[in-house]
């Protein structure tokens, strides 16, 4: 990266200043570090002189540019250094307000007349040229002493001139350790800023809260999208669009064979979606995706079939190789899918046409071949269902199986499909968008950028406050694109997220706990589980490393009243108060602390990854995820056919754009890091930087060895690849 040298003005060295300047402008690379530079002559007050804590008089500081904006500055940048109980006079980086560029690096060697002693923070001024502010983006500040020690003032945050900033050293430390006046005094400063800057709202009543607002350029800069994630993101919406906008009016249904539908989003395919192409109507993919497809989290064992699921030994002994079910529910072997969440709710008006969606319960035998076969599906929760044919009368709910009628048994099955798809508002939008912009907040309110918890988890809230509202004014609001093309409208999308916003817990949001819950511990094939535990495990390791090293006792957790204020913050804005949901209100113990951490980290990163990585494979085959259906649940067997299916199925105007959605989604942006990689320097200490680089080893080698698993899969697993996990949530 080019060094670009500056000289600072000062009045008695003009004439040496100009001189300088013309020299390097004549002959850039002849120059030596030596001569890129005047030295800096900052005065002191005869009071500052007396009270002297060390010896250092030279500095060498770097001041590094974030390459996030378009361009650099113009405005005229200074700082000003604070000792214990020592201030210097303001040292100007820019002279002139010569332009400093983006994504740069410069140097400025400081001789002070009296030494400073211990750094405490970095005072940082911004004044713009002519009224004209350019807003720039600070990464970092490196001061490095005349002994060669280097202090590190990571900031990583926009820079105007209506707003005075402080850099802190990178060393993590507690509201009780920071005990210079100056410190605390820039420690309160940052959050009350903070508090203004991110206020709270209510989005619906029900449902976790969210920033206040409207649009992505209301948010503060420092949460906004980058000028190259904007780029990104703007470039995916424009393609997308671009590609599907003669279809969106489009009424006419598809045919047998789907022509035409692979080439809505232009491009190449991978071999997943190809696989899900040819194999969508199987019933062992279809029970395969309840395991390792884009929803993996509502399969569990079934011990007793529920009461309102009359499955008998007749109707399933032929799908068990004439085994009772007695016996397989006994050995294990038999699973249930309960979409209850989602009964009663209405669907939508798509092209002026009622769709409609099912609630469904699903039957499933894990077979000896490893594979988890769907044997009964009862498309309502009621036993009986309204007669259509009779008023006032009513019939049994018929239960499908797989040795009825090709066609019955393929359209029950795209109903549960359907019910899939619609549930991906819970587990994709409630439980990792919504909870993580919970975290992203609470964080950016209660924690100071000193706070050891802060250096932790802000890079996992990259950009999550910016895609949410995006989401929420594009897609999700009423009028957006999801509303007018899929079965859940604006007031079935509330009810739903209130449904599963109640039901929230803590062992839900805890993989362990979850997969204990529902008894999947031993299940054949499901790697999401495996996959999932090693990284989840990998995340707690890394928590607890970190953690640890600064939370020593119970009492350092109890009495870090930050860290009480951002828990009891997510508890009352995004569990809503609600005791039953087991999200602990206060903190006793570093066990605790790691633990819910390590389900923070793991619900931003790796939960989200399994559901949105997974997303387009699966659901851009639309009738694999068809996100609405145009004809009721069938109530009666032995009249489905082809033709009816493809009329039940979605149009190709209300195809096109939940597509779109869904792959413009799932492009690749310039912008993002991987899990483990950390483009900012937050921590300065030696302990919790080695545990990093042990983190980052750990997920090489799991990625490794989910290479070597995957080339010998027929299907690969690859959502949760920790090279394919995404740091934060931010698209």
């Amino acid at each position: 990266m080019r060094r670009l040298p500056y000289v600072l003005h000062f009045s008695n060295m003009l004439a040496l200043h100009i001189l300088v300047i013309l020299c390097l402008h004549l002959s850039p690379s002849s120059a030596n570090h030596d001569d890129q530079h005047v030295p800096i002559e900052t005065k002191f007050t005869a009071d500052i002189l007396t009270n002297t804590a060390a010896t250092c008089l030279h500095y060498n500081l770097t001041l590094y540019i974030g390459d996030g904006s378009r361009e650099g500055t113009r405005n005229l940048v200074s700082v000003v250094l604070h000792g214990v109980g020592l201030v210097s006079e303001p040292i100007e980086l820019n002279a002139r307000h010569t332009r400093l560029e983006r994504g740069s690096i410069y140097q400025v060697p400081v001789n002070l007349s009296a030494p400073l002693g211990e750094l405490i923070t970095i005072e940082l001024h911004s004044q713009p040229l002519l009224r004209i502010d350019d807003t720039w983006l600070c990464d970092k500040i490196t001061v490095q002493l005349c002994e060669g020690e280097e202090l590190l003032f990571p900031f990583y945050r926009w820079v105007n001139h209506q707003q005075t900033q402080f850099l802190r050293p990178a060393t993590a430390i507690f509201e009780s350790q920071d005990v210079n006046p100056i410190g605390q005094k820039q420690r309160r400063m940052e959050l009350e800023q903070s508090r203004k800057k991110y206020r709270w709202s209510i989005y619906e009543d029900g449902l976790p809260a969210t920033v206040a607002a409207e649009k992505s350029h209301d948010l503060p800069k420092d949460v906004q999208y980058s000028a190259k994630m904007a780029k990104d993101h703007a470039s995916a919406i424009q393609h997308a669009e671009e590609t599907i906008k003669h279809l969106l009016t489009s009424t006419e249904q598809w045919d047998h064979k789907f022509s035409g539908l692979e080439h809505l989003m232009p491009g190449a395919r991978s071999q997943i979606y190809e696989y899900v192409k040819e194999h969508w109507a199987e019933d062992s993919f279809f029970g395969y995706q309840f395991l390792n497809g884009f929803n993996p989290m509502v399969i569990q064992r079934c011990s007793e079939l529920p009461k309102n699921f009359p499955v008998t030994e007749e109707m399933v002994r032929d799908s068990m190789g004439g085994s009772t079910l007695e016996q397989e529910m006994k050995d294990g072997n038999i699973f249930l899918v309960d979409y209850r969440i989602l009964d009663g709710l209405v669907g939508n008006i798509v092209h002026d046409e009622q769709t409609y969606l099912a609630a469904p319960l699903v039957l499933l035998y894990a077979n000896p071949k490893g594979q988890m076969m769907p044997i009964a599906i009862q498309l309502t929760q009621e036993v009986t269902v309204p007669d259509a044919c009779v008023k006032g009368e009513l019939k049994q709910s018929p239960i499908f199986l797989p040795t009825d009628g090709k066609y019955d048994w393929l359209l029950a099955k795209t109903f549960v499909r359907l019910a899939d798809s619609v549930h991906l508002m819970v587990t994709l939008w409630l439980r990792t968008y919504l909870l993580g912009e919970v975290f992203s907040m609470a964080t950016l309110r209660n924690l100071p950028s000193t706070h050891p918890l802060y250096k932790l988890l802000i890079p996992h809230t990259r950009y999550n406050l910016a895609v949410n509202v995006i989401g929420r004014s594009m897609v999700m609001n009423e009028g957006g694109h999801l509303g007018k093309y899929s079965t859940v409208g604006d007031e079935t999308r509330t009810e739903l997220l209130k449904r599963a916003t109640a039901s929230l817990t803590y062992g839900t949001l805890c993989l362990p706990c979850n997969i204990f819950v529902r008894g999947l511990q031993t299940v054949p094939n499901y790697y999401y589980r495996d996959d999932g535990l090693k990284v989840f495990n990998i995340i707690n390791k890394y928590v607890d490393g970190v953690l640890t090293h600064y939370y020593t006792s119970n009492d350092s957790v109890v009495e870090d009243a930050e860290l009480q204020n951002w828990i009891s913050e997510i508890f009352t804005k995004g569990f809503l108060g609600n005791n039953q949901t087991g999200i602990p209100q206060f903190f006793t113990t570093p066990p605790e602390v790691v633990k819910f951490v390590t389900m923070v980290i793991f619900t931003i990163t790796a939960q989200h990854a399994a559901v949105q990585n997974a997303k387009f494979e699966f659901g851009g085959w639309m009738p694999n995820a068809p996100f609405a259906l145009r004809r009721p649940p069938p109530t009666e067997k032995g009249h489905a056919t082809m033709e009816q299916i493809l009329e039940a199925l979605p149009d190709k105007g209300s195809t096109a754009m939940p597509i779109a959605v869904l792959k413009h989604s799932s492009e690749d942006y310039s912008d993002v890091y991987p899990l483990g990689h950390f483009p900012e320097q937050l921590f300065g200490e030696e302990a919790p930087l080695k545990v990093i680089e042990a983190f980052r080893s750990d997920l090489k080698v799991l990625s490794d060895a989910i290479d070597e698993r995957n080339a010998q899969l027929e299907l690969p697993y690859t959502p949760l690849n920790p090279r394919d996990i995404i740091n934060s949530i931010c698209k």
